[in-house]
């Protein structure tokens, strides 16, 4: 007993160091392979962030940044004073909560049925939605107009077929809510799904092997099993969400709707309305400061959106 007490610890002690020394190694590793993603952020986000002070600046090109002159938060005014400033928000915030929650409800819903069709069917399936992730909203403006175009736009000669008369598709902005809505769908349902059959396939299957034994039906599996198990997913997710609440999908808002004049007001968000003042008046103190406005809400929100989720459940929160 006395050697193998004394064998003991020196075993011990010479195994530490060789699981320490593969700890090591794999932390290489991975750290070698989020090299270039950290290089990124550094260097686009990080080093880039003293421009900030161009928002409290009237920037002249030929003055520079630190020549310019400081007018404090005059250009934060210049945009709530606008009468479009309520409009543009209130769209933005609107338009995000609903296209999460129309995209959280269908990618589910798709994920579910990738689950329950065979795998080599579900991987045509995944290619085939996850393809227009790729597509440029250039593209996806034209192919709206192959669709919306007054003349010779699919919709229209449908319409004209059951007797029905044309719409200007691009001069009614009642209806735009809906065709956005159809088009972000299109496009970003795709990854939606993928990141949401990942989470189900992850499950364990035993437990709905246990299931089937009691007797569920495939409806109860998914209400008792897939959904609460998605939960902590959903949740990440919708935390990543708020803190981009006020930052819109500039493409499908500036090119679907083929910038007409007359959708402004249902259309409008602040990326895009920052970006017609700028080009209008050259103004880059004006876009910095509702750029920094935008930031500076997304993080408050990203805070506070964590801190409710970990009162609730600790476990479902990011930090």
């Amino acid at each position: 007993m006395r050697q193998s007490e004394a064998v003991l610890p020196g075993a011990i002690a010479e195994d530490k160091p060789k699981s320490r020394k593969k700890l090591r190694g794999s932390d290489k590793e991975l750290s070698l392979l989020a090299l270039p993603a950290v290089i990124y952020i550094f260097v686009f986000s990080y080093l880039t962030m003293f421009g900030v002070i161009i928002a409290f600046k009237n920037y002249r090109y030929d003055k520079g940044i630190w020549g310019s002159e400081w007018v404090g938060l005059a250009n934060f005014k210049f945009f709530f004073l606008t009468e479009k400033a309520y409009i543009v928000t209130r769209n933005t915030v609107l338009y995000n909560v609903w296209f999460w929650i129309a995209t959280t409800f269908c990618a589910l819903f798709v994920a579910i049925l990738l689950n329950e069709i065979s795998r080599k069917w579900s991987k045509y399936y995944q290619t085939v939605m996850f393809l227009p992730t790729f597509v440029s909203w250039v593209v996806i403006m034209y192919l709206a107009q192959i669709f919306l175009h007054h003349d010779y736009g699919f919709v229209n000669r449908l319409l004209e077929s059951f007797g029905l008369d044309r719409v200007r598709w691009y001069l009614e902005p009642a209806d735009w809510p809906a065709i956005l809505t159809i088009a972000h769908l299109w496009k970003s349902i795709g990854f939606s799904a993928l990141v949401y059959y990942a989470g189900i396939v992850a499950i364990d299957p035993s437990y709905y092997e246990a299931a089937r034994m009691d007797g569920a039906t495939r409806f109860q599996m998914v209400r008792k099993i897939t959904i609460p198990m998605l939960a902590p997913l959903i949740t990440i997710l919708l935390i990543m969400t708020i803190g981009s609440m006020f930052r819109g999908d500039f493409g499908l808002h500036f090119f679907v709707s083929g910038n007409s004049p007359l959708l402004y007001n249902t259309v409008d968000i602040i990326d895009t309305f920052v970006y017609r003042a700028l080009s209008v008046s050259g103004d880059t103190s004006m876009a910095a400061a509702v750029g920094l406005y935008q930031s500076l809400v997304g993080f408050a929100l990203v805070v506070a959106a964590n801190y409710a989720v970990r009162k609730i459940n600790e476990e479902n929160s990011l930090w």
